[in-house]
């Protein structure tokens, strides 16, 4: 009678699972779980070629963009020293302006910016168009510095923030020059 009452009660004494019970390992796995597979893939070949490629695309990007910004220093020092010559723009500036907004909308995007700032505006805006050249010079001089010091996994305030601002008096030189 005694074993008969243990029996009965013994059960009631385990806690009671109420999830399902684990998968049956397949025959593919040799008794292995999927946790294990991908452990063993962790190093293999395979995942550190691809995980080189991937690092290997990213500093690609980190370049471009580092030699994005580098362009629009030098376009902007070529119109600053073709303005100090002429005393005017020409066509041939006018598309230098272009493209250095065109370069550092590029620049603003990739660290992390948005396009939704159409009117991207200057404070203390300089009245004389030599003053306003010399400007754009020297900020993007400081883009050029700062995108150089960023490193790539960061996504910076001030590069955009300067970004934002080289924009916004690229875009009103090439407005009142017209």
């Amino acid at each position: 009678m005694l074993v008969f009452i243990v029996v009965r009660c013994a059960p009631s004494q385990t806690p009671h699972s109420t999830s399902t019970p684990p998968p049956l390992p397949d025959a593919s796995s040799n008794g292995r779980d999927s946790k294990d597979k991908d452990d063993d893939r962790y190093g293999s070949p395979d995942a550190e070629m691809r995980a080189k490629a991937a690092i290997k695309e990213e500093k690609k990007r980190y370049d471009e963009h580092v030699e994005r910004a580098r362009e629009v220093f030098q376009l902007a020092d070529q119109v600053s020293t073709s303005y100090e010559t002429r005393k005017e723009l020409s066509s041939e500036d006018q598309k230098k302006l272009e493209r250095m907004e065109k370069l550092t909308k590029r620049i603003r995007n990739d660290a992390g910016g948005s396009d939704s700032d159409n009117d991207v505006g200057v404070k203390d805006i300089p009245p004389a168009m030599f003053d306003l050249i010399k400007k754009a010079a020297d900020w993007a001089d400081q883009l050029k510095e700062l995108v150089e010091k960023t490193p790539r996994q960061v996504v910076s305030a001030a590069v955009i923030d300067q970004a934002n601002k080289l924009l916004g008096l690229v875009q009103h030189i090439r407005g009142t020059s017209h």
